[in-house]
C-alpha cells in the first residue's frame, strides 16, 4: 500500500503511529505555517495576498499528512468544521489578521476550511483517500499560484461574471493542476494511460471553475469537482 510504504520510507515505522501523535505531527505543521505567515505579515504588509497563499498553500498540505498518517475521518472532520467557524467568526473579529480581511467581500477561507471536511467525509468512507487528497491539493497549489502568478504576472485579462482573471494565471491554474493530478494518480494506479487523460480532463475542468469565483465560491467547488469528477473517470474507464 503506497501510505504504509511511505510511512515506512520516511519514519522507519511498521504500522500507522498512535493518535495522539498523528495529531501532534498535523498541528506542528499548521502551527509552523502560522507562524511563517505571521512574520511576513509582519514585514510585508504592503502585500497582505503572499500571506494568504503561505497560508493557503502551507495548511493544504494537511492533506497529505492525513493520507499519510491514515488519520481517522472524525478527526479530520472536527477539524473541519472547527476551522469553518474560526473563519466564520474571522470575517467580522480580527482573529486572523492578515489571512482574511475585516468585512472583506469573499469566504473563500471558510469554503476552503469546508471543502476538507467534505471530502474527508466522502472519500475516507469509500477507502479512496487519494480523491480527496487530489482535490485538495489541486485548489491548494493550483489556485494558490494562479492568483500569485496571475497579480504578478497576468498581463492578459478577461473577465467572468464580474471577475477578473488573466490569461496567465488560468494557464498557471491548468499546468500546476496537471501536475498534481498526475502525481497522484501515478502513485496510485501506476503508468497507465487513464492517469494521464484523466490528469488533462480534471485539470481543465478544475480551471473553469477557478474562473467562477464568486464570494470565494471556486474555493469549494474546485476541490469537491476535481475530486468527484476524477474518481468518477477513474471508475468509468478501462485501467489499461
Amino acid at each position: 500500500m503506497l501510505v504504509a510504504s511511505l510511512l515506512s520510507t520516511f519514519t522507519g515505522l511498521e504500522s500507522v503511529p498512535p493518535l495522539w501523535l498523528q495529531i501532534a505531527i498535523i498541528l506542528v505543521w499548521v502551527l509552523i505555517i502560522l507562524a511563517i505567515a505571521w512574520v511576513v505579515n509582519r514585514f510585508a504588509n504592503d502585500d497582505p495576498e503572499i500571506v494568504r497563499k503561505i497560508v493557503h498553500i502551507g495548511t493544504g498540505n494537511v492533506i497529505l499528512l492525513a493520507w499519510w498518517l491514515d488519520i481517522p475521518a472524525s478527526i479530520g472532520i472536527t477539524a473541519s468544521v472547527v476551522a469553518s467557524a474560526i473563519t466564520l467568526l474571522s470575517y467580522r473579529l480580527p482573529i486572523l489578521p492578515g489571512i482574511n480581511s475585516v468585512g472583506r467581500q469573499s469566504l473563500g477561507t471558510f469554503f476552503y476550511s469546508l471543502s476538507f471536511g467534505v471530502l474527508i467525509a466522502c472519500f475516507w468512507y469509500l477507502q479512496q483517500p487519494q480523491y480527496a487528497a487530489l482535490g485538495i491539493l489541486v485548489m491548494t497549489w493550483g489556485d494558490g499560484l494562479a492568483a500569485l502568478i496571475g497579480q504578478r504576472f497576468g498581463k492578459h485579462k478577461y473577465q467572468v461574471f464580474g471577475g477578473q482573471k488573466s490569461w496567465e494565471g488560468s494557464l498557471t491554474m491548468t499546468i500546476v493542476s496537471y501536475i498534481v493530478i498526475s502525481l497522484i494518480l501515478l502513485g496510485v494506479q501506476g503508468n497507465i494511460w487513464s492517469t494521464w487523460l484523466v490528469s488533462l480532463v480534471v485539470a481543465v475542468v478544475a480551471t473553469g471553475l477557478e474562473a467562477f469565483s464568486f464570494l470565494g465560491i471556486d474555493n469549494l467547488t474546485v476541490p469537491l469537482g476535481s475530486a468527484a469528477l476524477a474518481f468518477f473517470l477513474i471508475n468509468q474507464l478501462p485501467n489499461i
